[in-house]
């Protein structure tokens, strides 16, 4: 891979280990993805601040690298084990350690946003700009609905873009990557959130390509609809990006029998004891959407919101955080259903949820059982 004497030099250490480290890690990557060269990102979101996500080990390396290492571009980051501004029964060391995460990120210099929806919180840059994004879901919608691109970045190379501002040029930010080969030809009727993330997730289980074209079927769904599909895609597989644009190259039918397959897979209770609603968190759209269905009723079961502290405070001033709350949800900031502590199999023997990729971590990760319904089943069956 060519890099510049500026580069050759960082590399070589002339600018201090934290940065030699970064331009390692990225040399690395570009040199398994078959990358030319190194390209200036204009934006990261970095995963890794979770504690059950990193464990002990990630809580070393990031306390001693944050010691002299600095972002030198926006730099957001994902959610955390839980919310700082309440009450839980955690364990005192796991909020010792995810304390030590957060003031590791801190000295770095972040935009300190916790969640994992970058694109509804900030104006990002232009569609045709490169960024490096760690969060699956979060990549995958800057890329299919944003037009920015990215690969799907781990947390050490979105980390490492964030200290050099540059990441390989390779794969999605390449523009014959981002025309799909596969088709998604889609033979049943999709209606709920729901229904798109099964679409996603046997899209991302089927399709080893980095684009996929998923046809007209997702040209005009709402911005629930995206998320879900997005966050569904970028969980299954390897697959960075969804297209309108129709290929000419393999097709994969999805019918009736293949969404059985993904719900057979996912689907492992019939109830639960807690509602979680929020992978990814809930933006202002959905929460509107969710205040209108439940206002005047009562949740007839435990109800966790997830959402970012800045979704949570505009929807105070709106009013729709009050109907939640009083038809007794639990709004939580700066978490995320998946891989929360908040959902252990300690406290539950079963969520409910409306979200793909919650169902997969909370089943694989968590080991919790899970029941899937779209949003208004969820509304209607556990409310009153």
């Amino acid at each position: 891979m060519d890099l510049t004497r500026e580069e050759e030099d960082a590399l070589d250490g002339k600018n201090g280990d934290p940065i030699s480290t970064a331009y390692k890690i990225l040399l690395s990557i570009g040199k398994a993805t078959n990358a030319e060269k190194l390209i200036p990102v204009e934006w990261v979101h970095l995963s890794g601040v979770n504690y059950n996500t990193i464990g002990d080990a990630g809580v070393e390396f990031l306390t001693k690298y944050s010691e002299d290492a600095q972002f030198v571009v926006p730099t957001t980051i994902n959610p955390m084990g839980y919310d700082s501004h309440q009450q839980n029964n955690l364990p005192s060391n796991f909020h010792k350690q995810q304390g030590k995460i957060v003031k590791a990120y801190e000295k770095m210099g972040p935009i300190p946003s916790f969640s994992c929806i970058p694109y509804e919180l900030f104006q990002l840059p232009e569609s045709g700009h490169s960024v490096s994004f760690a969060e699956s879901n979060a990549a995958v919608m800057a890329n299919s609905v944003f037009g920015l691109r990215t690969n799907k970045e781990s947390s050490l190379s979105a980390l490492a873009s964030a200290i050099t501002g540059k990441a390989p040029y390779s794969d999605l930010r390449i523009d014959s990557t981002r025309d799909p080969k596969i088709r998604i030809k889609i033979d049943k009727e999709l209606k709920t959130e729901l229904d798109y993330g099964v679409l996603g997730y046997f899209s991302g289980k089927s399709v080893k390509e980095s684009c996929v074209s998923l046809g007209s079927h997702i040209s005009n769904i709402d911005m629930y609809k995206t998320k879900s599909l997005s966050a569904a895609l970028g969980t299954s597989g390897a697959c960075g990006m969804f297209s309108s644009r129709d290929t000419h190259g393999e097709t994969i039918s999805f019918g009736k029998e293949e969404e059985k397959s993904v719900i057979d897979e996912l689907n492992t209770t019939d109830s639960g004891d807690v509602i979680a609603l929020g992978s990814p968190q809930l933006g202002m759209y959905e929460l509107e959407q969710l205040s209108q269905m439940i206002a005047g009723k009562k949740f007839s079961k435990k109800c966790m919101i997830f959402c970012a502290r800045s979704v949570y405070e505009k929807s105070c001033k709106y009013g729709m955080a009050k109907v939640l709350e009083n038809a007794g949800a639990n709004i939580i900031c700066d978490a995320c259903t998946c891989l929360s502590p908040l959902l252990s199999r300690e406290e539950y023997d079963g969520v409910i949820t409306n979200s793909v990729k919650a169902a997969h971590y909370l089943n694989k990760s968590n080991g919790v059982s899970v029941c899937l319904k779209d949003l208004k089943s969820i509304v209607t069956e556990y409310s009153k």
